[in-house]
């Protein structure tokens, strides 16, 4: 019975501003309506409501093993690659922050397997990157005249 009550006491004006408003843009078959309706009514009643308490994440492994020398595994759903980066934005769509965040890890947690690492930063001195350009020596500067 309070339930009827409720639903009485619920301003239906918003309730539809929003349902001429979403019809004149989507096409919606004629039984598809009522459910939309009480969808609706009832995002409008919870609104101002404390949100839930979120159920806490169980990861995928442990923290302690999601870092191993040859791969990293993604928290979220158990991936194992050298790196996560990509991963995290296509699969779950994520930024590497606010997966730290969301696993309450560290600031300076890998994404990027150590031996992966190690390889790349190996590859790059031998290509001499990240090293100031010297001067070639043959040339000397011109002088202005």
């Amino acid at each position: 019975m309070d339930n009827e009550n409720e639903e009485k006491n619920v301003d239906l004006r918003p309730v539809t501003k929003i349902i001429v408003s979403y019809v004149g843009h989507h096409t919606l078959a004629p039984d598809q309506l009522p459910a939309l309706i009480t969808s609706v009514q009832q995002t409008l009643r919870e609104l101002g409501k404390p949100a839930p308490a979120a159920t806490p994440r169980t990861p995928a492994v442990p923290v302690r093993r999601s870092v191993q020398r040859d791969h990293v595994v993604c928290l979220e759903c158990g991936f194992r690659g050298k790196t996560l980066r990509r991963h995290l934005g296509t699969r779950h769509g994520l930024q590497t922050a606010e997966y730290l965040r969301r696993w309450e890890l560290p600031s300076d947690h890998p994404l990027t397997a150590p031996a992966y690492s190690e390889h790349r930063s190996t590859m790059a001195k031998e290509l001499g990157l990240g090293r100031k350009r010297s001067r070639p020596r043959g040339r000397g500067r011109r002088a202005k005249g």
